[in-house]
């Protein structure tokens, strides 16, 4: 009689990010799990602003283990290292961290002598996808590895100056409050113009001359651009402001390259609504949204306003630019007026397209525990891991066919929705419940369901509960959404259905369907 080999056997699935034997403590003393080099790497990474302080963890520490791992794995493993790196910077959407890593990468085989795998050079041109970008990377060198720069950093970086550098980019990016200007970095590295770009050589000679001959330097009559520019710089200031706010303005902004950013100086005057109103068109999608304040403040009209909320919700905008979900979340909060709340939901919504709609009963378990709400997302920001957890989880609920939402901490409760609801208004009903008790929570509201989502960051109190994925049967994928990158976990992953997963974009998600159709689920750069 067959015992294995039966029709309705299934290979059981794997993750990449994968518990070890060895036990940790975790932060708050619970008995945690230690995972492999590359899985705490991976963790960290997606995780890490840099030097931006956790509720846990300095942010010169997190740097620090951040720097260590990336160098050992350069030498003991650079494919995966190299393969990370470019995809933190793309789909990840995590630039400095990114750049780091590959400044690290360059140090650490340069020093170990190593040459296999990817090489120093194309790890360093594949993180460098702005054109502010190469400055920043050199700045970091510097200032960390001194002014000798290695033949593969400059290689690199001329790469990416190559592919980067054109006229819109040397108004906005090549100013004097940079460290390195465009001018400097071209001589560092002794980049030459892209053969296939017939304009660039004559761009390049303008940047050195902007650098060391600024008050004599003419950019060339072919750049439309930068002639427009100059044209707009040399009108007197007291005709500055009929100038864009009359018939053409808008065009005229819009064929200098002038930013919104740089409007206000060259004007010298107050942002006002026909200041605004000339700006607009040419802006991009973020910067439109994180202006709705000043937007209302200086008056703009309805009918502008239409255009920008338009703009702001559309899903192909809201694609191309590329902006992690609680970017959106923070400028809801931020704009006063009703009129920017629909197209924001729907922004949101777009920027969770990787959320899958999960069949059968769902449980999704929110930490909203003290360290989650001290945590900020960044330096600047004033939005917490716990925000980014509710919109997550609550996006993870109303997608799912069938699901329970729950918050989690000290003591734990259901956080009601109705399907249809946008999750901005979910988001109003989490609120602070103090310490963590994950697996409380877990026995708690684990009702036959057919998985268990936890987002959360691990870090929980040991007590008389242990394990929170063992309150589940072994049948039950459980996965852990890891918001914080700290080395240990509060459960096994890997294999088992148990799997970890990180970070601040939707696109984790796309592993939960994976692993539930029996599919291994590789290194999301693999897919």
């Amino acid at each position: 009689m067959a015992r294995f080999n039966k029709k309705t056997a299934k290979a059981q699935p794997v993750s990449r990010v994968t518990s070890t034997g060895r036990v940790l403590r975790t932060h708050e003393g619970g008995r945690g799990r230690a995972r492999d080099r590359r899985s705490e790497l991976f963790l960290l990474a997606v995780s890490h602003l840099v030097s931006q302080r956790t509720f846990y963890e300095g942010g010169g520490d997190r740097d620090d283990r951040f720097a260590a791992l990336v160098r050992e794995l350069a030498v003991s493993d650079p494919e995966f290292t190299a393969g990370l790196l470019g995809w933190l910077r793309s789909e990840g959407n995590l630039r400095t961290a990114s750049l780091v890593g590959a400044a690290e990468y360059v140090k650490a085989r340069l020093a170990a002598g190593a040459t296999g795998g990817p090489s120093n050079r194309e790890v360093v041109a594949s993180v460098l996808r702005r054109p502010d970008e190469p400055g920043e990377l050199l700045a970091y060198w510097t200032s960390t590895y001194g002014r000798a720069l290695p033949k593969p950093v400059k290689r690199g970086v001329a790469d990416a100056v190559r592919r980067l550098y054109g006229e819109k980019a040397l108004l906005k990016y090549d100013t004097a409050s940079r460290g390195y200007r465009f001018g400097d970095i071209l001589n560092l590295v002794h980049a030459s113009p892209d053969p296939d770009k017939a304009w660039q050589g004559e761009l390049f000679r303008h940047a050195l001359d902007r650098r060391h001959n600024p008050d004599t330097a003419v950019p060339p009559a072919s750049h439309r651009t930068l002639v427009a520019h100059r044209e707009l710089m040399e009108v007197p200031v007291g005709e500055r402001r009929a100038v864009v706010t009359g018939p053409g303005g808008a065009e005229r902004l819009a064929a200098a390259g002038i930013t919104w950013e740089a409007l206000a100086g060259w004007l010298q005057g107050p942002m006002d609504r026909a200041a605004w109103e000339a700006v607009i068109p040419s802006m991009g999608t973020m910067a439109l949204v994180r202006n709705l304040r000043n937007f209302d403040e200086a008056g703009v009209s309805d009918e502008v306003a239409a255009r920008v909320a338009a703009r702001i919700g559309d899903p192909a905008e809201v694609a191309r630019s590329r902006q992690l979900p609680f970017r959106y979340l923070a400028a809801y909060r931020n704009a006063p007026s009703l009129r920017w709340g629909h197209p924001l939901e729907r922004a949101l919504g777009h920027a969770l397209g990787n959320v899958p709609a999960l069949p059968g009963r769902t449980l999704v378990l929110v930490d909203r525990s003290g360290s989650m709400f001290w945590s900020r997302l960044s330096e600047r920001s004033e939005l917490t891991w716990a925000d980014a957890a509710a919109v997550f989880g609550a996006g993870l609920a109303l997608r799912a066919e069938s699901a329970d939402l729950v918050e989690f901490g000290t003591d734990s409760q259901a956080v009601p929705f109705r399907k249809g609801e946008s999750v901005l208004r979910v988001l109003g009903r989490f609120g602070d419940l103090g310490g963590t008790n994950t697996a409380a929570a877990v026995r708690r509201h684990f009702r036959r369901h057919d998985r268990v989502l936890i987002v959360t960051d691990e870090q929980y109190a040991d007590g008389r509960n242990g394990d929170p994925t063992a309150q589940v049967p072994a049948r039950v994928p459980v996965y852990t959404w890891n918001l914080a990158g700290y080395p240990a976990g509060h459960g096994p992953s890997g294999s088992g259905n148990r799997h970890t997963f990180g970070g601040l974009s939707d696109a984790a998600f796309r592993m939960v369907p994976l692993l539930e159709a029996a599919q291994d689920a590789d290194w999301p750069w693999a897919v």
